[in-house]
């Protein structure tokens, strides 16, 4: 039998008609079934901001998208389509010795330039540096823009659009060729008869000087290469640049010149890419928010993302992430229809939302931004049939990490349950089930939230999750930092209702899955190259994950077998029964507590079926045996659950002879003197066990147990009637339902002044003010404690009247003798 103060709120309804009768509150408080509790499994956080994990498998994936930082600017000229014929000849460009001479565009045929454009993309000619205060030659090499005409106005300023399903880049129209002419002054290909009065005048005046003056400090800078400095090398010339690319944005917005509505665009982006060469930090993030600005798309939205993926990576520049702007145009590409498509841009911006997640000021600029909504709506598309198996298990797992962060808020969790996004992770567990490293950011979730009650709630009524953990336990079972994860959230909802304990239940092979893995992780010996580890040393790494995971399969066990249908089938189980005892033999209290406290917490909730079909009742005198082991250590936990465990199974009569005859009883009498109401409860229902059987009450009351019983009664009674009935029973049961042979004639005054007080409702409830506990304490008080102490008080009054009387005569006989 067991009680708990803290099982006691749900059984206290407030005062309505539909509220629990007395009886139902004290027959559920009764039960001696107990949920398991255990921690989380514990992710310690990754000091290195990386793409993908150490180990993973998308790391070395021939599909993953490349990881260097090779920026490629847009060329003016749209792709013509006209495959060129070879040329008989190879040109020879010289290379300046002084680099003093900037070497003129070629005038060459077309034939002649497309050959010169090849080999530059090719590599084979170098980087020039250009002449002090002259702008720098747009080359031919560049790759075509996505959009090299000039687009209708429709939008607002400063919009970033990613771009829409069946844009290609490769496949725009030619434009007209005085299009193609080169702005006076500007160097630009494109002329003021394409662009209204309005754009002309703000390119001449503000845009094109802005370009040149970038164009000109590159010039500075082109001697410093990269490898001569660190990450903030040239720190002067690139804020400079930084302030030259604020003012450059700033123009544009004021011209209504920002998406694709610039004539003029593909300079820029050229311009700004070879911004992003010099290494800094502030000056990448400022290139990146107006390339999102501009409306990039394609490769060129990719290389913009890997930039911004790679300042993000040093902790240090979190702090260069304040621009709102760059947050929006981040959390604005989670918001794309064609998944596929910009599947490689969506890892590198959720690669980048994930590393700044780890800052705990940077996630609550996320959720108030809505992160979480925009993340179940993108869950959802990379869900669906037409994505990219690979590349959306990519975007998965960055997307995954950071909502593993964002459920370490308070304030997330509820949007976690109204947004029903923990229904989505388990839509993402089912499609990407054959990733372990999306299932594992998906259990890592659904382990933190399941801590939460309200968040277990909405978990619970996801239909088949029963299911879909067993399966991906099945499959992936070798697989330890998911399976601790998928067993605790079962766990978890297995102590949360009976409705889930038999969803799981009656999930298909539930218990074979859960015993199967526990025979895959029950350690019977260790390797045959490796030496036990000496006493008072932990144990390896292996043998300790091994243990976790039956730490949290043990507690789905104890707790299934709650329910009324799955406790009595458990209990039936010859191979459950059989590995929970192989456990208490295998482990000791020292080195495994929680193990050994969960193993004994199973077979307790176990051993209240007592039908004759029970494995347990069969093996009953080796489980009491194992108990023992428990029972003498120092755990009080582990001690406290053999005593439980004795409580239930001393209802055999070899049992109780085997308590009595082990000496077991006397430990138990030890512990009616502890100040702790469980230890003196469960100790009070083996005394009340052991009593009666007549040949045990002598020993019993040799070992002190009634007055110590008297002592607890007075002492614990009225705060606990639960206690207190069960402490009148074993008195009732030493006294042989008489009270002759309890105690002596003080100890029977003392106990029958104990059962007057504690008798009386005002007495007894007057220290309870609040009226729901008040209801709770006379409900227990009047079925439970007032019953047996009324009858015990029948016994003790007859023989303390006799004491009285016999007081009496010897007083007179005294009196008479002496006249």
């Amino acid at each position: 039998m067991e009680r708990k103060h803290d099982s006691c709120s749900p059984f206290i309804a407030r005062r309505n008609p539909g509220r629990k009768s007395s009886a139902e509150i004290v027959s559920e408080v009764r039960r001696s079934l107990r949920v398991q509790s255990t921690r989380r499994p514990f992710t310690p956080g990754d000091g290195h901001r990386r793409l993908f994990g150490r180990g993973s498998i998308a790391a070395d994936h021939e599909d993953r998208p490349p990881s260097s930082f090779s920026l490629q600017a847009p060329d003016s000229r749209p792709a013509s389509g006209i495959r060129l014929s070879p040329l008989d000849h190879k040109p020879k460009l010289p290379v300046p010795s002084d680099a003093k001479v900037f070497p003129k565009p070629p005038t060459d045929p077309p034939e002649v330039k497309g050959r010169l454009a090849r080999l530059r993309r090719s590599g084979s000619l170098p980087t020039l540096r250009p002449l002090g205060g002259v702008a720098a030659v747009e080359l031919a090499s560049d790759p075509p823009d996505v959009c090299s005409r000039p687009q209708k106005r429709g939008g607002t300023a400063g919009e970033s659009r990613v771009k829409q399903p069946g844009e290609d880049s490769g496949s725009r129209p030619a434009a007209p060729a005085s299009a193609q002419r080169a702005a006076p002054g500007c160097g630009d290909d494109v002329t003021d008869a394409t662009r209204d009065n309005g754009e002309s005048s703000a390119w001449k005046e503000s845009i094109a000087p802005l370009l040149r003056q970038m164009e000109g400090e590159l010039g500075k800078t082109a001697a410093w290469q990269p490898s001569d400095a660190k990450y903030g090398g040239c720190e002067a010339s690139a804020r400079r640049l930084c302030v030259l690319c604020d003012r450059l944005h700033g123009d544009l917005t004021d011209a209504d010149l920002l998406g694709r509505r610039c004539a003029g665009r593909p300079r820029i982006l050229r311009t700004l890419l070879r911004l992003a060469d010099l290494r800094s930090a502030r000056l990448r993030l400022c290139v990146a928010r107006l390339c999102f600005a501009l409306d990039i798309s394609g490769n060129e939205l990719l290389s913009v993302c890997k930039l911004v993926f790679g300042v993000s990576c040093d902790e240090g520049n979190d702090f260069l992430f304040q621009d709102e702007a760059l947050l929006d145009a981040l959390l604005g590409l989670l918001s794309v229809e064609d998944v596929s498509t910009h599947a490689a841009a969506l890892v590198y911006c959720a690669g980048t939302l994930k590393c700044l997640s780890a800052n705990g000021s940077f996630l609550r600029r996320l959720l108030d931004k809505n992160f979480i909504g925009s993340a179940r709506k993108l869950l959802q598309r990379l869900c669906s049939a037409d994505a990219a198996a690979a590349k959306a298990g990519q975007v998965l797992l960055q997307l995954t990490a950071t909502l593993r962060n964002l459920a370490n808020l308070p304030e997330a969790r509820p949007l976690f349950v109204s947004l029903s996004v923990m229904s989505e992770l388990c839509v993402v567990l089912r499609v990407h089930r054959r990733d372990t490293h999306v299932c594992t950011n998906v259990s890592r979730i659904l382990s933190k939230l399941s801590s939460y009650p309200e968040c277990l709630a909405a978990l619970a009524q996801t239909p088949d999750c029963c299911r879909l953990f067993l399966e991906v336990l099945d499959e992936h079972h070798q697989k330890q930092d998911l399976v601790v994860r998928l067993l605790f959230i079962l766990g978890n909802l297995a102590a949360d209702s009976d409705a889930s304990r038999l969803q799981l239940f009656l999930s298909d092979g539930s218990v074979a899955t859960l015993l199967r893995l526990y025979d895959r992780y029950q350690c019977r010996a260790p390797p045959p190259q490796e030496d036990p580890p000496p006493p008072g040393e932990p144990p390896p790494p292996r043998v300790r994950e091994n243990e976790d995971v039956l730490v949290k399969l043990v507690r789905v066990l104890a707790n299934m077998s709650i329910h009324p249908t799955v406790g009595p089938h458990l209990a039936t189980d010859e191979r459950c029964i059989q590995l929970l005892t192989e456990t208490l033999e295998l482990r000791s209290v020292s080195a495994s507590e929680e193990l050994m406290v969960n193993a004994a917490a199973a077979i307790n909730n176990l051993s209240y079926y007592q039908e004759e079909s029970a494995a347990l009742r069969r093996s009953r005198i080796a489980v009491a045996e194992l108990m023992m082991k428990l029972l003498l250590s120092s755990s009080r936990d582990a001690m406290l659950e053999a005593v439980r465990v004795y409580g239930n199974l001393s209802l055999h009569q070899d049992v109780r002879g085997f308590i009595m005859q082990h000496g077991v009883h006397r430990f138990i009498v030890t512990l009616l003197d502890s100040k702790s109401a469980d230890v003196c409860f469960s100790a009070c229902g083996v005394v009340t066990n052991l009593a009666v059987d007549p040949p045990n009450r002598r020993s019993l009351s040799l070992e002190g147990a009634a007055v110590k019983l008297v002592d607890c009664l007075r002492d614990l009674g009225a705060a606990d009637w639960l206690l207190g009935g069960q402490i009148c029973q074993a008195l009732w049961n030493l006294g042989g339902g008489g009270g002759e042979a309890l105690l002596d004639r003080r100890g029977r005054a003392c106990l029958l002044r104990v059962l007057v007080t504690l008798s009386d409702e005002d007495e007894a409830l007057k220290w309870v003010e609040n009226d729901d506990l008040r209801d709770f304490h006379k409900a227990c008080w009047e079925m439970e404690f007032l019953p047996a102490a009324q009858r015990l008080m029948k016994t003790l009054q007859p023989l303390e009247r006799t004491d009285e009387e016999e007081e009496s005569r010897r007083r007179d006989w005294t009196r008479m003798t002496r006249n």
